[in-house]
């Protein structure tokens, strides 16, 4: 693996370090940081894979990490070189965070808590003028997605949202056959989470490779608190991983925006079935009623006239895919067989594989620094995302991945579930934006990103 570190000194501001920055020499913008103090709110599995990549760089100081967990404080500890200054702790009790939030000697801070706090700390942290790395989703609820927008616009703060699938190499190669109107002019999305999370959600630590029929207070990691999610919500609960990279591709909120949702859920069986296969049908979470379908489908219609079907598939077995397909007037790609056909260059009516397309059409970005980003985490893309969020905290500017972003993309989860309530019932997208969409350019993900 390459220096991380060594990338960071060789990516200066002016060379390479503008490749992840919308309108960097533009004037008015603040002189850029030379070091950013970051805080760490929440160091769990997530939160500590950002502090490692963190870490890894000589253009940040991590001053402050916070979590209520002592076991994860411990383990987060024990990644400081020994010979650095040792890091601000907080975690007494669940608002210890504000007390962070206080300290001058934190820039910026990244949030990789449970989700029913992503709001509330990301809006914390915007008053008290922090930048703000928040972990998918932003929001649960249309009021606290509204909060996000107000909080930065009457703050002036700015907000990113670590979607890091927006980085995956294959994304961005398809991302740069778009801009190239490889696919012609766009039609149809499709995407989603499909992950199979039964172990997840049930854990109780006693298994080698996790597992259990376990959550809430008897569980560990995000069993203590994911699972409640499936027990009182029927929703699509984290919808952007597939929706992030989509929604770039169409100019959501540029140009264009999310107008209408329609939503749907199957039954649920899985959870249950889950528990009795491995804890017997006398096991107390065998009596649990999971409002949760197994499996959610939402369609969506955007200003500009594309349809995007949203897929929620984590309750039942399953490989694991976020099943993206984007179709246009020119041809389709889908990510489940790695297969696209592009009209009078494929062969007629025939798929092909599409492994020498995305080499052809490899982001720039991953053909110049991919090498930088092994072992971050995720296939590289952990690298990407969270660089992109330094650089701009550096710079004090908005990142590409912005609030009306988190609000949006967030939005689907409340709209989902009023929508299955209403017996699929169309639900209209608030406009964060307040009609910005239609004058905000598009964030040039090929020009500005390298």
């Amino acid at each position: 693996m390459i220096s991380r570190r060594k990338f960071v000194r060789n990516s200066t501001l002016m060379g390479a370090g503008l490749y992840v920055l919308p309108g960097m020499l533009q004037a008015g913008v603040a002189p850029v940081k030379e070091i950013l103090k970051v805080g760490l709110i929440g160091v769990g599995l997530r939160g500590t894979n950002h502090l490692k990549n963190l870490l890894a760089r000589d253009d940040v100081r991590v001053t402050a990490i916070c979590d209520i967990d002592p076991a994860r404080i411990a383990i987060a500890k024990d990644l400081f070189d020994k010979s650095a200054p040792v890091p601000a702790i907080f975690g007494k009790d669940e608002y210890h965070y504000r007390e962070l939030l206080n300290l001058e000697e934190v820039d910026a801070v990244v949030i990789s808590t449970p989700w029913l706090w992503h709001t509330r700390m990301a809006v914390d942290a915007m008053k008290a003028g922090k930048y703000v790395g928040l972990e998918v989703s932003a929001a649960n609820t249309l009021e606290e997605c509204w909060d996000l927008v107000e909080a930065h616009e009457k703050s002036g703060t700015h907000l990113m949202l670590l979607e890091n699938v927006n980085y995956r190499r294959d994304i961005m190669a398809v991302l740069n056959m778009v801009r190239q109107d490889v696919f012609g002019e766009l039609v149809h999305f499709r995407c989603g989470y499909q992950h199979d999370l039964r172990h997840v959600k049930f854990n109780d630590g006693k298994q080698p490779y996790g597992g259990g029929v376990e959550f809430g207070e008897k569980a560990i990691s995000e069993a203590r608190w994911r699972t409640w999610h499936s027990v009182k919500r029927n929703a699509d609960v984290y919808p952007t991983h597939g929706l992030g990279p989509i929604a770039v591709m169409a100019d959501i909120n540029r140009g264009n925006r999310l107008r209408s949702i329609t939503s749907t859920a199957s039954k649920g069986i899985g959870l249950h079935n889950y528990v009795v296969k491995h804890g017997g049908e006398e096991h107390p979470n065998a009596k649990v009623k999971f409002k949760q379908g197994d499996v959610i489908t939402s369609a969506i219609e955007t200003t500009n006239g594309e349809t995007i079907i949203v897929t929620h598939d984590c309750n039942l077995p399953r490989p694991y895919s976020l099943g993206f397909r984007v179709q246009g007037a020119n041809g389709i790609w889908e990510v489940d067989g790695n297969r696209i056909y592009i009209e009078d260059r494929s062969p007629a009516h025939q798929w092909e594989n599409a492994e020498e397309w995305l080499k052809e059409y490899d982001h720039p970005l991953w053909k110049k620094y991919g090498e930088y980003a092994e072992g971050a985490g995720h296939g590289g893309m952990d690298f990407f995302v969270l660089h992109a969020f330094v650089e701009s905290a550096k710079a004090g500017i908005a990142p590409p991945i912005d609030v009306y972003d988190a609000a949006s993309w967030s939005a689907v989860t409340p709209l989902s579930e009023t929508s299955i309530e209403n017996n699929g019932a169309p639900q209209e997208f608030p406009d964060f934006t307040r009609g910005l969409w239609m004058k905000r350019k598009p964030y040039d993900w090929i020009k500005d990103t390298y």
